[in-house]
């Protein structure tokens, strides 16, 4: 009876974390997507700001329920720059990632379970990872 209990405890553990992991991929695909539609945007338009009702910066249209279980947002968006954030919330809480006009990722945030200390230059996503 111990044993398997034991064994459901791993597997639990393991598909948490497997959750988890997914996660944190709503997060950082919602940056990089973002991202995306910001570099296109500005080809077409010469700035990451909203030029009228016809032309407006994704920015501006990000979905008010985020990304799963982040909050993404737009700070300090000027015509020449941006410097995006997603912060995790629920399940994700202490998860904060970012990234900016040079596709500078950090992870900026991660739970005090992780024992980790950020900034760290990449986007970590699994408990021990290092950039």
């Amino acid at each position: 009876m111990a044993i398997v209990s034991i064994l459901a405890a791993m597997v639990l553990y393991g598909c948490n974390d497997s959750i988890l992991r997914d996660k944190l991929v709503d997060g950082t695909t919602a940056l990089a997507g973002l991202r995306a539609r910001l570099e296109l945007y500005h080809r077409h338009h010469h700035t990451y700001l909203t030029v009228s009702e016809d032309a407006v910066s994704p920015c501006d249209t990000i979905p008010a329920g985020g990304a799963g279980t982040f909050h993404v947002q737009c700070l300090q968006v000027t015509a020449t720059a941006y410097f995006l954030t997603a912060q995790g919330s629920g399940v994700t809480q202490g998860f904060v990632y970012t990234t900016d006009t040079r596709n500078t990722q950090v992870t900026a945030g991660l739970p005090p379970r992780w024992r980790a200390n950020p900034p760290y230059p990449c986007w970590i996503t699994r408990q021990g990872d290092t950039c």
